[in-house]
Order: structure tokens, then C-alpha cells, then sequence
């Protein structure tokens, strides 16, 4: 895979993507150490942008940076995504709340938004379900709080990567901010932020799901 043929036009964002999709799939296992060169080979790019790929993939907490060692995978742990993404379900619906109900012209972008994410998958689909939530509470005056919405996506961005390769997962999200987005338009702040919150818990059990199954195939 060469990162260089990609649409994306930041080549970075694209080697994180690509490196986060190999955690995913095995092919970077826990406590695996990378080789920078032959990863820069395969993904077809400079070290300069794989440097700032892997350096953003250490904040987000999906590799270890040890001095003069190199990087290394954080494992995908049960315990981590459990204490991770129980806190955007408080924080979202309370960011909606200080937001209060979009205009018209707003809530005609998050319907847009949605009906890109019903055809979308994988990367596309995390990106725009994130663009989608980004908006819903763009007129939060709380700066604080959606910066630490934004902080969170990111460290449940390799975790959601396997909840949004699946459609049936997708779908549900679509319908989800369906009912959001209804309730909006019935000026219902509170079954909005009701409906948010229902949102940001349900894809809790799928990605549990597949951390379990995940164990339980490399104990086998």
C-alpha cells in the first residue's frame, strides 16, 4: 500500500490510519517494535511523515515511545476502552446542552453529514461520524469541553476503527443521529440530549464484543 496513491491529502493522517488498521488486524501485535524503514517502504512515503504519523499515534496511546528503542505497540485492552469511552456519553449531551438547538442551516449540514456516513465505511465512516458529532455541538461556548471531545475521539479511534468496518454498525449511528436530529427539529433539547447520550453508550457491546473475541482467538 502506497500512501503517495491515497486521496487523503495529508500523507501523515494516512500513515496513521494505515498503521492503526495493522493493530487492528493482528499484523502489528502487542509489544511489537517497529521498523521504521521497512514501514516506510511498504507504506510508500518519507520518515519525515511517518515520524509525525507514529508521534500522533503515541498521544492517542496506541504505540509506546521508549528512548533510543523505537516504538512499540500498546496492546488493545478491554480495560482501557472501557475507562476511555464511558466519558463521552456525559460529556456530549452536556456540550449539546450548552450548545442549545441549531439553526435550520445546521441542522441541514448534520443531515448531510449522516447521509454520507449511511454509504461509508472504516476510516470514511469514523471521519465523518466525528465531523457529524463535531457539529452537532459547534456552538457549545464551553471550548474546554469540546476540546476534550475531541481528545477522546482520537483514543477511541482504533477501537471505533472495527466498530466502523461493519455496515450493520454503521447503520445503527446513522439511525441514531436520525432520532437526534428529530428531536432537534421538534426543539426538544432534552430528548436530544437523551437520544445523544444513547448514541455515544451503544457502541459499547460491539466493540467488547470483538476485544473478547479477539482474546480469546490468540489464546486458542
Amino acid at each position: 500500500m502506497h500512501l503517495l496513491e491515497t486521496e487523503r491529502g495529508n500523507i501523515s493522517e494516512a500513515a496513521a490510519d494505515a498503521v492503526r488498521a495493522m493493530i487492528v488486524d493482528g499484523r502489528l501485535a502487542a509489544g511489537d517494535r517497529l521498523n521504521e524503514v521497512r514501514l516506510a517502504q511498504q507504506l510508500g512515503l518519507s520518515r519525515t511523515p511517518l515520524r509525525e504519523a507514529l508521534s500522533g499515534l503515541v498521544a492517542e496511546g496506541a504505540l509506546i515511545a521508549r528512548p533510543r528503542l523505537g516504538y512499540f505497540v500498546r496492546p488493545l485492552s478491554l480495560e482501557d476502552f472501557e475507562q476511555v469511552y464511558a466519558i463521552r456519553p456525559l460529556l456530549d449531551p452536556e456540550a449539546l446542552r450548552l450548545a442549545g438547538i441549531p439553526a435550520a442551516k445546521r441542522i441541514a449540514k448534520l443531515e448531510k453529514l449522516n447521509a454520507d456516513l449511511s454509504k461509508a465505511k472504516g476510516v470514511r465512516a469514523i471521519d465523518l461520524d466525528d465531523a457529524w458529532h463535531i457539529e452537532l455541538i459547534a456552538e457549545c461556548p464551553n471550548k474546554v469541553l469540546v476540546e476534550l471531545i475531541r481528545n477522546i475521539m482520537v483514543r477511541t479511534r482504533r477501537y471505533e476503527l472495527a466498530l466502523m468496518r461493519e455496515k450493520v454498525n454503521v447503520g445503527n449511528a446513522t439511525t441514531d443521529h436520525e432520532k437526534i436530529i428529530v428531536a432537534l427539529k421538534k426543539n426538544d433539547l432534552e430528548a436530544a440530549c437523551a437520544a445523544l447520550k444513547r448514541n455515544m453508550q451503544s457502541g459499547r457491546e460491539p466493540i467488547v464484543t470483538w476485544l473478547k473475541e479477539r482474546v480469546a482467538r490468540k489464546t486458542k
